[in-house]
């Protein structure tokens, strides 16, 4: 039964919305595609999202806060700071790989949207930066890590593995070998944050 003025929510809307995405791709979906999916008027789609391009950036955000929703766990361990940098770089390149992998149209159709949604974008980098810095400032107070500004090495950190989770590098994920570099890298950055400080 399609949903009422009444029982018609933002989360239903986007739900729909990435149905549409996967089928049509971000250059052919349309809000009129949207409410033909719903079973209602376009109208009642703009009384949610006032744009089309305020729909696309809100299914944008529900995309990438799920992998920030998925690592916060990790990030918030209560273990070895190493193991759980560790495990939390593997997390977010599995989250990503797997997401290119199992559904690549709809993993290409976000690439297209991340590209329009720069506040998007700024967030979910932000807010996976802040979790790498609460893991590299519990290596500082361990004695595990020795780094005068966790932010600063959380963002280095970050950049440093993004080829291993930004979606331009997605055709290199299933490459033979890709494992042991990505396990290289990851090596070389805990080395470099548990080596004493210089003054």
């Amino acid at each position: 039964m399609p949903p009422t003025s009444e029982t018609l929510t933002a989360e239903r809307i986007l739900e729909a919305t990435e149905e549409v995405l996967r089928r049509h791709g971000p250059a052919k979906a349309t809000v009129v595609d949207v409410a033909r999916a719903l079973g209602v008027s376009h109208g009642s789609v703009y009384r949610h999202f006032r744009t089309k391009a305020a729909l696309r950036e809100a299914v944008t955000k529900r995309w990438l806060d799920r992998t920030c929703r998925s690592l916060a766990g990790t990030a918030a361990e209560d273990r070895d700071p190493q193991e759980r940098l560790r495990a939390w770089l593997k997390g977010l390149f599995d989250i990503k790989r797997r997401k290119a992998h199992d559904d690549p149209e709809l993993f290409a159709t976000y690439g297209v949207l991340a590209t329009e949604s720069g506040t998007v974008v700024g967030e979910h980098i932000a807010d996976l930066t802040a979790q790498l810095t609460g893991i590299i400032t519990a290596g500082n107070a361990s004695g595990v890590f020795s780094v005068p500004d966790p932010a600063a090495a959380a963002r280095a950190v970050f950049y440093a593995t993004i080829r291993f989770h930004n979606p331009c590098h997605a055709g290199e994920w299933r490459r033979s070998g890709v494992e042991e570099e990505f396990q290289d890298v990851v090596d070389l950055l805990v080395r470099g944050l548990s080596a004493p400080v210089t003054p």
